[in-house]
């Protein structure tokens, strides 16, 4: 993972060209111009809360520290920037988990990986006193990741939607690790700042 970067920009506006990686966020493709503005958002985000932001995940392909990733290695953004929605909590010390990976990445266990990374992060450099992760309901592989690395299930709530995705209906959930969690699952074996 490479922190995000504005020669990410055309990597980011492939992934969101694909409709059903955006299933449960947009329902739709988004255009260029907005890809562009929600870079934007991320870069400014992420510069918020030292050591919070966002990643690029490539596939290793071998090549040497400091060598650029070839395209064709992408696999998704992962997503670590201070909580920042409606329904989240506007404190520093929160954390927002997410993924969104290319379709040929699904299903190999690399947004699992990569939210474990994040997670060892979250915790053991940054300081974070908890991280959280949303999705819709219906959104069993997000759901899936999120129970995978350890998160628990916080809440359903059902946010006012301009315009629902089908399946909205049945809400969008909240999962949660603490810092407590953490170190509990890492057995005490963690470097504390």
């Amino acid at each position: 993972m490479v922190p995000l970067a504005d020669r990410h920009l055309e990597l980011e506006v492939r992934l969101d060209a694909d409709p059903e990686v955006l299933r449960y966020l947009w329902g739709r493709a988004r255009s260029r111009p907005e890809v562009v503005a929600s870079h934007a958002e991320r870069m400014a985000l992420g510069a918020k809360v030292d050591g919070l932001g966002y990643w690029m995940a490539f596939a290793s392909d071998g090549s040497g520290p400091g060598s650029p990733p070839p395209d064709d290695s992408f696999v998704g953004l992962m997503m670590l920037p201070p909580a920042h929605g409606p329904d989240q909590p506007d404190d520093p010390s929160v954390g927002e988990l997410g993924y969104r990976l290319v379709r040929r990445s699904w299903r190999q266990g690399l947004a699992s990986e990569a939210s474990r990374a994040l997670l060892r992060h979250a915790f053991g450099t940054v300081g974070l006193s908890r991280v959280i992760a949303q999705t819709m309901a219906v959104n069993a592989g997000s759901r899936g990741v999120m129970e995978a690395v350890g998160l628990r299930y916080v809440r359903t709530y059902y946010p006012a939607w301009d315009d629902p995705l089908p399946g909205s209906q049945l809400g969008e959930v909240e999962y949660e690790m603490t810092r407590e969690m953490w170190q509990h699952r890492a057995g005490g074996d963690v470097r504390l700042r």
